[in-house]
């Protein structure tokens, strides 16, 4: 296979994505796109070690005086001057230099990376490319798709981490509404981006997604951290993640590298059923808690969750075993987190009126005080729903002036269309600045927000619906005075056109009738 390159210029973040997109065109609905997410962070392995061999020769030669063929060899045979260790006998242009076999050499490829590098384990070979290329189709496919790569650089020199993951996160959206039929949650950015804005992580502190998906949200603290406090402030937030998904564990640990995110804690397993981080046998806490886990699951009921390791977490009660495990996931969060710490969670809009043991949970909760900050969203945001989510901000140290009191805001009308698929609306990025605000004013705001006391919401019956508190406001009709009245002058001169019409028809017809 020819290796040339046509794009040795460093690529932007239109020239990453349109290589995904004709990636993506490629393999359409036949083949799972997570061959493409693989294949994307094998290509960035290979190029990346390229160019820290490079690095290692020409600093050989500088610092050591030896000679370019003695540097080579040097750098071939020392691991210290790579991140990942790759023999030679694996690069991905020793794999590809000849097609025949090209399945086969790619899953030995793996094999041998993940073998030589523990943090790939259970990663990188979760993808079966033999499987894969079973049938010829496929296996010109997969030529395609890694003919299509050749033609990029992706070393960090030319990609940049943020373009680089941005690419990924790119693939990962075009392909939701399509996965999201299959049950796979993807949250739209500008929701992780709101959310993370309102819990504001800062360095030192430990951020935790228990159904962390992709890695979307510790990603985007990260990003929050890295802009505000300098990439060294980012270096110092402590990220933690589970996921239950095997496949899906994996594409999020592959997409932290690609982010140059390498200090992430990621477990694989059922956080409701075994959380995988402890500390002195006890749950391990956290400064902020963020997930939006799946809505309305089933199966996590009493007899489930009473066998389930560190089960205290359930103190407030036992959720419903149909279409139940909301305030389950509620209260993993709110014990995971530490006595000072905040949680902020995407969940479903039932979640906030349910009765039954839904309203017995969330009305020991809110008598905790612990609940600061509701917000509805606006309906059509996310791929896998129409309906409405909510965001429920759980803070265990409410300031003094916030004791005993709920901010609602009815973010129900801030939207726009969405800029790529008709069917959904988003966030913009003034509709995230309006609703950070609100929460930080924490004060009342005509048909958008109102501060509500306990004690109202009692009355309630603990009822968390945002629309009992706050709604829109109707536009007031706006009436230009002049106008109606001269329309209303048009008429009457019509009117009494009319009537003398009338009164004529009367009169002829009274003559005639004398006749």
């Amino acid at each position: 296979m020819t290796q040339q390159r046509l794009f040795t210029a460093p690529l932007t973040r239109n020239d990453l994505n349109s290589l995904v997109d004709k990636a993506a065109d490629l393999i359409r609905t036949a083949v799972d796109y997570k061959f493409i997410l693989v294949l994307l962070f094998l290509k960035r392995l290979n190029d990346q070690h390229k160019q820290e061999k490079l690095q290692a020769i020409n600093r050989l030669i500088e610092e050591a005086g030896l000679s370019r063929e003695e540097a080579e060899k040097e750098a071939e045979k020392s691991e210290e001057f790579y991140t990942i260790n790759i023999p030679k006998e694996v690069l991905w242009d020793e794999v590809t230099k000849d097609v025949r076999n090209l399945p086969e050499k790619l899953a030995n490829a793996i094999a041998e990376i993940a073998r030589r590098n523990k943090e790939l384990q259970g990663v990188i070979d979760r993808v079966d490319f033999l499987e894969f290329a079973r049938n010829q189709e496929n296996r010109e496919l997969l030529r395609q798709l890694v003919e299509l790569f050749n033609k990029y650089d992706l070393g960090s020199e030319k990609v940049s981490p943020d373009i680089l993951g941005d690419a990924y996160e790119h693939i990962l959206m075009k392909f939701a509404p399509d996965k999201a039929k299959e049950g796979e949650i993807y949250t739209p950015r500008p929701v992780i981006k709101l959310l993370v804005r309102i819990l504001d992580p800062k360095p030192g502190q430990s951020v935790y997604d228990p159904c962390c998906g992709s890695g979307g949200m510790l990603i985007l603290s990260h990003a929050h951290v890295a802009q505000k406090y300098g990439e060294e402030g980012g270096r110092k937030l402590f990220l933690y993640g589970q996921e239950r998904n095997p496949t899906i564990y994996a594409i999020c640990c592959m997409n932290l590298i690609l982010h140059d995110i390498r200090n992430a804690h990621i477990a694989n397993g059922d956080t409701l059923d075994y959380p995988r981080f402890s500390e002195n046998g006890k749950l391990k806490q956290f400064d902020i808690v963020i997930a939006n886990p799946p809505w309305n699951q089933d199966g996590y009921g009493e007899d489930r969750l009473k066998k389930a390791d560190f089960r205290e977490r359930f103190a407030f009660g036992y959720p419903p075993n149909k279409k139940g495990a909301d305030w389950a996931w509620i209260q993993h969060m709110l014990a995971s987190a530490k006595d000072h710490g905040k949680v902020g969670v995407v969940i479903d809009n039932g979640c906030l009126f349910k009765g039954g043991k839904h309203g017995a949970i969330r009305t020991k909760v809110i008598l905790k005080d612990w609940v600061e900050c509701v917000i509805l969203l606006p309906e059509k945001l996310f791929y896998n729903t129409g309906a409405p989510g909510a965001i429920i901000i759980f803070n265990k140290n409410k300031p003094q002036d916030r004791k005993g009191k709920i901010l609602f805001i009815n973010a129900s009308q801030e939207f726009i269309r969405h800029p790529s698929v008709r069917r959904l609306n988003t966030l913009s990025e003034e509709n995230i600045n309006k609703i950070v605000k609100a929460y930080k004013d924490f004060s009342d705001v005509p048909g958008f927000c109102r501060v509500v006391d306990l004690d109202e919401i009692k009355e309630k019956d603990y009822n968390l619906n945002v629309s009992l508190y706050v709604s829109p406001l109707e536009e007031a009709e706006s009436i230009d005075i002049f106008k109606e009245f001269s329309e209303l002058e048009a008429l009457e001169q019509k009117r009494q056109g009319i009537r003398e019409k009338v009164k004529t028809y009367l009169s002829e017809l009274s003559k005639v009738m004398g006749d």
